[in-house]
């Protein structure tokens, strides 16, 4: 059997290489996994389509609800101004603000996608007239977008726990370290690099003129502000659940965007919920395939098998971990976060407790690979959606995403792996 799962593997890659829909390269591999190992496809329907209607998973489309709803609502641009009174005068100071703005619209929304939909359009224009190349802060705003990943509350942690049993409030911690030491990253290059960039900057106020714009940009924003603190103080005070958090997300963000920041209008809030809609629909067709394959996969044993064949090779941990780290970063580059962990996570857990690892390690391991790979061709979606919103070609985001990707992020990928306490201190911290 574990030839027929390699078999499944080898199709659904194969498929998604050459640019096939994601249900039609999983439908393949389960028509494999199906006819090879006999087993039933109506029973495995019936039970994916039961898997969906788990509480838990009503969460993802209301935290992308309301993350659409905050780039219309005026919500993100009202962040951005404030951010930019204390940074504004400083030279690299814009970059930096984009950096933290994604970081606290992924904070808001749980999703990677967000953050370059919502702040792409506003930031990207300001900085190229400020004197960044165009490409380059592209680049940097869609790669900070994968903060949105790692800050919680998270999308693809609310997955993991899901499929792991794993408590997702402690999912949401091992990531925030990561997510943290990823977004300082971001800000130490783009201080760097604007070094050599001819850029125009915010006249430094004397200091009563700074405090004066400070405070009416500080009370302008606190509806923005209050917004993560709300929903991130609910969900850690033990107060809301994630699902019951994202609803509040929603519920405050419409008012908010209507009668405070003016930015939002009956029809921008349809034009929201269709996005919202046909975002969820097909992540939900997602999950559902693979869930299926990954389901068929344990039934058939296939975990222990894997684990069995990989301590046959090496049981040296730290091989063992580089070889973890590759796989899962190839994975993110061919298929999207969520997908790579429903399918993943399952398949690897066993052999993650077998190597001392905690589940809560693994969704951090897991988690900065896969979102690593949503900036990494060929799949890349944040990265092909960048271009496309700063109006530049892909060959010329590649190079500026990639710098930011081996100085930036990977060192975070590698410290998540051999630095245990990056992800468990908080977890641990709060008893987890």
């Amino acid at each position: 059997m574990f030839e027929v799962a390699l078999l499944a593997v080898a199709v659904l890659v194969i498929l998604l290489t050459v640019g096939v829909p994601l249900p039609f390269c999983f439908g393949g591999a389960l028509m494999v996994m199906s006819i090879g190992g006999g087993i039933s496809m109506k029973g495995n329907m019936m039970w994916g389509a039961g898997q969906l209607m788990n509480p838990i998973l009503l969460a993802i489309p209301l935290f992308v609800l309301a993350g659409t709803i905050m780039s219309q609502s005026g919500i993100a641009a009202s962040l951005l101004r404030f951010l930019n009174t204390f940074v504004g005068h400083i030279r690299g100071g814009l970059g930096i603000v984009a950096s933290v703005s994604c970081a606290i619209v992924g904070a808001i929304s749980g999703s990677g996608l967000t953050g370059i939909a919502a702040i792409g359009p506003l930031l990207i224009p300001e900085m190229e007239k400020r004197g960044y190349p165009r490409a380059y802060a592209t680049a940097l705003i869609a790669n900070s977008s994968i903060l949105g990943l790692l800050i919680p509350p998270s999308v693809t942690m609310i997955v993991y726990g899901w499929v792991t049993d794993t408590s997702i409030l402690a999912c949401f911690l091992a990531t925030l370290g990561p997510g943290l030491l990823v977004t300082f990253n971001f800000a130490v290059i783009n201080m760097i690099k604007a070094r050599n960039f001819p850029l125009i900057l915010d006249e430094k106020l004397p200091l009563k003129g700074m405090l004066k714009e400070v405070k009416t940009r500080t009370t302008h924003a606190i509806p923005a502000l209050l917004m993560p603190i709300i929903i991130l103080g609910g969900i850690y005070g033990g107060i809301m659940t994630p699902t019951e958090a994202a609803a509040l997300a929603v519920i405050y963000s419409i008012p908010v965007g209507f009668w405070i920041y003016k930015g939002l209008t009956w029809k921008t809030l349809l034009e929201s919920g269709k996005e919202s809609a046909t975002a969820v629909g097909s992540i939900m067709f997602m999950i559902l395939f693979s869930l299926i394959l990954s389901q068929m996969f344990v039934v058939e044993n296939i975990p222990a098998e894997l684990v069995e064949a990989v301590f046959s090779v090496t049981e040296n941990k730290v091989l063992l971990l580089i070889f973890l780290n590759i796989m899962l970063f190839l994975v993110g580059m061919i298929v999207n976060d969520i997908t790579a962990i429903i399918l993943i996570a399952p398949l690897l857990l066993p052999l993650m407790t077998a190597m001392g690892i905690s589940p809560i390690q693994f969704a951090a391991i897991i988690g900065v690979n896969t979102a690593m790979g949503g900036v990494t061709p060929p799949y890349a979606s944040i990265l092909y959606l960048g271009a496309r919103i700063g109006k530049v070609k892909f060959s010329e985001v590649i190079g500026p995403a990639m710098m930011l990707i081996v100085w930036g992020y990977l060192p975070v990928v590698i410290l998540t792996s051999a630095w245990p306490e990056l992800s468990l201190f908080l977890p641990t911290f709060f008893g987890y």
